[in-house]
């Protein structure tokens, strides 16, 4: 589980009584969905016939744009997540990217789990004894895309789910 057991009002949208603006609730959206989409290549290479972790990806984008509701792009999660399972490695992760960046506009908080998943998608990809280096490089791509809005409280976030998160986002 990459959720917090205790969840930051500033993750919380604010029609539900949280912080969040709808503005950053988009941006951390289309980071999440930046993220998962670097290493969709990574499952489509294991599945090329398989759509659902694209359609995951396509439907948060759809959701930023008002095109699609917000149930039926966390059904798009969970269907991605659905084609993870009989899987492993690299190509299993990218999916869990796909499905937890399509669930962002359910719970914001779900954008860590499209980044870390990113991030574990890489390190399986790489060679062994590269994981660590694959996985940094990743997170710096990461960091370099997050917009200017949420940067800090995605930072901060990452620090306190960190342990949670499999310490992906360590320096």
């Amino acid at each position: 589980m990459i959720l917090p057991a205790v969840r930051d009002p500033r993750l919380i949208t604010v029609h539900r009584g949280g912080l969040l603006s709808d503005d950053d609730h988009r941006s951390l959206a289309l980071w999440a969905a930046e993220c998962a989409e670097h290493v969709l290549g990574l499952f489509e290479a294991a599945e090329p016939s398989d759509p659902r972790p694209r359609e995951a990806v396509e439907g948060i984008r759809a959701w930023m744009r008002g095109e699609l509701a917000m149930m039926a792009t966390r059904a798009l999660g969970g269907h991605s997540m659905g084609a993870a399972r009989p899987l492993s490695g690299a190509a299993r992760f990218a999916a869990y990217a796909a499905g937890q960046a399509a669930c962002v506009a359910h719970v914001p908080e779900h954008d860590l789990g499209a980044a870390a998943y990113a991030i574990k998608a890489v390190q399986a990809a790489a060679p062994s004894g590269r994981e660590t280096g694959a996985g940094r490089r990743e997170l710096r791509w990461q960091r370099n895309r997050l917009p200017d809005s949420v940067r800090e409280l995605v930072l901060e976030d990452q620090k306190k789910r960190n342990s949670i998160c499999w310490s992906v986002f360590d320096d």
